[in-house]
């Protein structure tokens, strides 16, 4: 049952352009084991709590439980069909980038995703 509530949530949800901050979120139905996790970027954020803080919210009052699992930074290139995740979050810590760059690959199949630790 859990599994299939989660399936509601999208994966993604990224500015289609630009580069931006970015936050990893593990997301879990209250009080259940089953978890996924979902990335969220955008450039209207001056933090990374900007972004967490109102995802949490959104997908909170539907019952979910979430955790921060870490930012850094996005490019999004859609005209080239490029994205490149890297950096880290002051606050929350460097993502595991290759977690985001799987989600991120499932999104967008034909899109060259990749990633690096270095940068900010």
């Amino acid at each position: 049952m859990a599994a299939e509530q989660l399936s509601g949530i999208p994966s993604v949800d990224i500015d289609p352009d630009g580069v931006f901050k970015y936050v990893l979120i593990r997301v879990r139905p209250a009080g259940a084991m089953a978890a996924r996790e979902i990335v969220r970027g955008h450039a209207w954020a001056e933090y990374h709590a900007d972004i967490y803080d109102k995802t949490a919210a959104e997908i909170e009052k539907q019952g979910y439980d979430c955790e921060c699992l870490g930012g850094g930074r996005i490019s999004h290139q859609s005209k080239e069909k490029k994205i490149h995740v890297y950096g880290y979050s002051v606050g929350f810590g460097r993502a595991k980038h290759s977690v985001s760059t799987k989600i991120l690959k499932d999104e967008y199949p034909d899109y060259a995703v990749t990633w690096a630790d270095e940068g900010y």
